[in-house]
């Protein structure tokens, strides 16, 4: 069993990403500058908007933090949106989802311009992705690809089974795995809360991807032998054994399933860390392409 060390493999991705920036302003060119819009204080949320600020400082980005109360109105959050999208000097922007209930999430995406979209998740964005056609692709789906492309997992022809079927994760997941693509070439299949017969299938994965959203919810009666797990949930528990009273675990029951896998992504220092640098790899694409 082998660990898939986000933690390291994002480590070496942003050294990389610091050299490209080093580079553009080197030459004279625009310095790439991404605005994180928050609304409300959703604590997951404020945690994973301070980590792409940080991560922008490391390497050279430039970042912009914009927040609002959670009693913003619908229309004025849209206008903000507007006013960023006419904002030469940001090259992409994300609005932190979830946002509160009477704001439309559709209608905030829908606003966003696809070329500042580095979230992916325009339609325009998903539409050229399903296609094939060169796009921001959603920032953990990238990641999970950059990890097993970078530690040389062979997926030519094998079984893939994707646990969830949201629009952030799962179902760009299952669309990037059946990729005719190096690293990809899957024949995949995708299950949810409503799958009847879920062991059944998951037991066949050659490659399992699990974004469910409920903690430790594959366990080792649901994996087989030599399977590569891919645990994309992050929850807090409870715990005795930590001075916090809580630590963090994933979708996937790491201390049972471990054992039986080729590769494992443990939670945290998987999945998380490589989501938020292709966000930044997103961004300096969106400042190449215009500059």
């Amino acid at each position: 069993m082998e660990i898939i060390d986000g933690k390291k493999v994002s480590t070496q991705i942003k050294e990389e990403i610091a050299e490209e920036v080093a580079r553009l302003v080197a030459e004279g060119k625009k310095i790439p500058h991404l605005a994180a819009v928050l609304v409300g204080n959703d604590g997951a949320s404020e945690t994973y908007v301070a980590n792409k600020v940080k991560a922008c400082q490391a390497v050279g980005i430039k970042s912009t933090e914009l927040r609002y109360g959670s009693d913003i109105t619908e229309e004025q959050l849209l206008e903000v949106i507007r006013q960023l999208n006419e904002d030469s000097d940001i090259d992409g922007f994300i609005v932190q989802l979830p946002l509160p209930k009477h704001i439309s999430e559709e209608k905030v995406l829908n606003t966003i311009h696809p070329d500042k979209d580095v979230d992916g998740f325009h339609p325009c964005n998903v539409g050229k992705m399903v296609l094939g056609l060169p796009t921001y692709l959603p920032a953990t789906p990238a990641g999970i690809m950059e990890l097993l492309a970078r530690y040389d997992i062979d997926t030519e022809g094998k079984h893939c089974v994707v646990v969830g079927r949201s629009n952030i994760v799962g179902t760009p997941m299952a669309v990037l795995m059946s990729r005719k693509a190096k690293h990809a070439n899957c024949t995949v299949t995708m299950c949810h809360s409503r799958t009847s017969n879920l062991k059944e299938i998951t037991r066949q994965a050659d490659i399992l991807i699990v974004a469910i959203g409920v903690p430790h919810f594959i366990t080792k009666d649901m994996v087989r032998e030599g399977c590569v797990v891919v645990d994309v949930g992050i929850h807090r528990i409870p715990s005795e054994t930590t001075k916090s009273g809580w630590k963090l675990v994933g979708d996937v029951d790491f201390e049972q399933v471990s054992p039986l896998c080729s590769y494992i992504t443990p939670v945290p220092g998987g999945v998380g860390p490589m989501t938020i640098v292709s966000l930044l790899q997103n961004t300096i694409k969106a400042c190449k392409a215009k500059h």
